[in-house]
This record gives structure tokens, C-alpha cells and sequence, in this order.
């Protein structure tokens, strides 16, 4: 049964500078000569993991994955509340993949993402296809405002003491309006303290349905003060704006990407990403497979997810076809 792969380090990291005083860390794992793979994080903000890198056979794949603005490793990071975001948008992180690519001279590539990753891949992908042998999207999104509103009230029912957790942290004048952009602007606050009651109140009601398992624990990370700042600033600024993209749009391009072979994987469960967005895309996209996992959420770490993916990397890790 597949598993994750052990654990690996990289053989190679840097920073690389993007412009607009950007530089993104990245690192490539693996094997140097290997069918490289890119992996794009979710959020928008939460940077990547070591596990990230055991999703892929290391005698394989040459594994590359990076930070995205803001985020991680790279610079300057929005857990200072000074760092600017105005050049940090999906036009923005899809030109450091290009850059990425020109700096690491490769041809072609696997894509790989993960939540808000799948719709930064899918933005990428459909913006430059011949520069994709691949993709593989888990916990899929398109960002649209459907599912923006999803996230911020539609799923309110489902969690009434959370929610209302959620709504007491924004002023009661704003609690009938746009959730979104209150936290947006708690989080930009000139006081520390507003600031990082923000970003902790963000990050439990996101943890609410982040898994099917009611015991399970977000990521440590989520405990680091600096690390909530920097992913609710992200976030807010992200899904305020709706990634920058047309609404629908990455479905209505998704014939762009004929020819490209994908997998999606999909929790049923999923409530961080329901279901419908994933059929709906493969239904428009006819070279991709939807694998519909249940019972599983929206975390990696639920049942059948882990490997689910890892069948699908082992099954692109074969001779690279025409």
C-alpha cells in the first residue's frame, strides 16, 4: 500500500530574487536528473513542509518546491506588519514560477498543488500549457466568489459555536457584512495586540473543518504568532480580492489545458473545498481523472488522501510520454 516516502533534505536551496525587493526561498530534493516536479503550497500563505517533499519517489523526481510571497522562508515576510502585500497577487507568484523555471532551466514539469496551490497551478498552467507534462491538484479551488463566501458564511451552520467565535472577533457593526475584509483590516491594525487576536481568531475558525476528525490537531505551525500573522494577512488579502481572477474564469480556460494528463484528488467529505468544484472541472477538463476519496476532508492527513497521492506522483514518475 503506498505510504509517504521517508524523509529527504535538500541538495540545493537558495534565494532568488523576483523583483519588487521579492526574493522567494526554494529548494530542489531528490534526484538531480529526475522528471522534475513543482510543488505549490496552500493558504494563500502557509509555506511548504518537509512532508511536502515525501510525496514524491526521491530516485525519481527531481522535487522542487518554494515559498510563496510573503511566506515560509521568503522575503520579506508578512508576519512583520510593514511588509507591503500590493505586489503580492496570483499574477505576481504565477511570473516567480516562470522565474523559477528560467533559474532552475527546466523544459517541462509535473505540477503539483494543493488547496489554494491548486488554483495558483491551474492559473499557471492554463496561462502557459506547453511548459506542463502534468498536474495533480488535491483539495481543489478556483477561488471563485462562491467559494470565498463559502468558507466565510456558508458553512456557518455546520459550526454555530466557532462561527460565533468568529463573528465576535470584528466589531458588531460589521458582523452583517463581509467577514473577510473586517479581519483584513484587524489584521492591518496599527496595534499589536488587535493584530495577533485576529490572526489567532482566523486560524480556529479555518481549523474548524480543516479534517473529518473532530480530535485532529492543525499544523504546529498555526501555534508560531509570526506564522498566523503572516498567513491571515495573506489570506484576507487573497480572498478580498478574489485571487485577482475573473470570476469562473480558470473553469472557462480549462480547455487550454487539452492534452495535459491531471488527477484530481478529492475528499468527499471535503468542506474546505466541496466536492463540486473538482467534478465541475473535470468536466471540462477531459484529460483529467477525479479520484474522489472517502471518507476524507480537506486534509492531506485523512484517510486515503496521503495515498491517493502518492499513487498518482508514483504513476508520473514513469518514462515521460511525447
Amino acid at each position: 500500500m503506498p505510504k509517504l516516502y521517508p524523509p529527504i533534505a535538500p541538495y540545493d536551496s537558495g534565494f532568488l530574487a523576483v523583483g519588487d525587493d521579492q526574493q522567494i526561498y526554494w529548494e530542489t530534493c531528490g534526484n538531480p536528473d529526475g522528471h522534475p516536479v513543482l510543488y505549490l503550497h496552500g493558504g494563500p500563505g502557509s509555506g511548504c513542509t518537509d512532508t511536502a517533499r515525501r510525496f514524491f519517489d526521491p530516485t525519481a523526481y527531481r522535487i522542487i518546491l518554494f515559498d510563496q510571497r510573503g511566506c515560509g522562508r521568503s522575503l520579506p515576510h508578512a508576519g512583520e506588519p510593514e511588509t507591503d502585500l500590493s505586489c503580492n497577487t496570483t499574477h505576481h507568484l504565477v511570473r516567480d514560477i516562470l522565474c523559477l523555471r528560467h533559474h532552475l532551466k527546466v523544459d517541462r514539469w509535473l505540477v503539483f498543488g494543493v488547496s489554494w496551490g491548486s488554483t495558483l497551478a491551474l492559473a499557471y498552467a492554463e496561462q502557459l500549457p506547453v511548459q506542463v507534462r502534468a498536474l495533480i491538484l488535491a483539495g481543489v479551488t478556483t477561488t471563485r466568489r462562491s467559494e470565498i463566501d463559502w468558507l466565510y458564511r456558508g458553512i456557518a451552520p455546520l459550526y454555530p459555536e466557532e462561527w460565533e467565535h468568529f463573528q465576535d472577533g470584528v466589531p458588531a457593526s460589521e458582523r452583517a457584512d463581509d467577514l473577510v475584509t473586517a479581519y483584513h483590516r484587524l489584521l492591518n491594525d496599527a496595534d499589536p495586540a488587535i493584530r495577533a487576536k485576529a490572526a489567532r481568531d482566523w486560524h480556529d475558525w479555518e481549523a474548524a473543518s480543516l479534517s473529518i476528525d473532530p480530535r485532529a490537531k492543525p499544523p504546529a505551525s498555526w501555534s508560531d504568532p509570526q506564522f498566523r500573522l503572516a498567513r491571515a494577512r495573506i489570506v484576507t488579502h487573497y480572498f478580498r480580492h478574489a485571487a485577482w481572477l475573473e470570476e469562473g474564469i480558470l473553469l472557462k480556460e480549462a480547455s487550454r489545458l487539452a492534452g495535459i494528463p491531471g488527477i484530481l484528488i478529492q475528499g468527499r467529505l471535503d468542506l474546505g473545498a466541496p466536492l463540486v468544484t473538482a467534478w465541475q472541472l473535470a468536466r471540462v477538463w477531459r484529460d483529467a481523472e477525479l479520484v474522489i476519496i472517502s471518507p476524507a476532508g480537506h486534509s492531506v492527513s485523512d484517510p486515503g488522501m496521503e495515498d491517493a497521492i502518492i499513487a498518482a506522483t508514483d504513476r508520473f514518475a514513469q518514462p515521460q510520454r511525447s
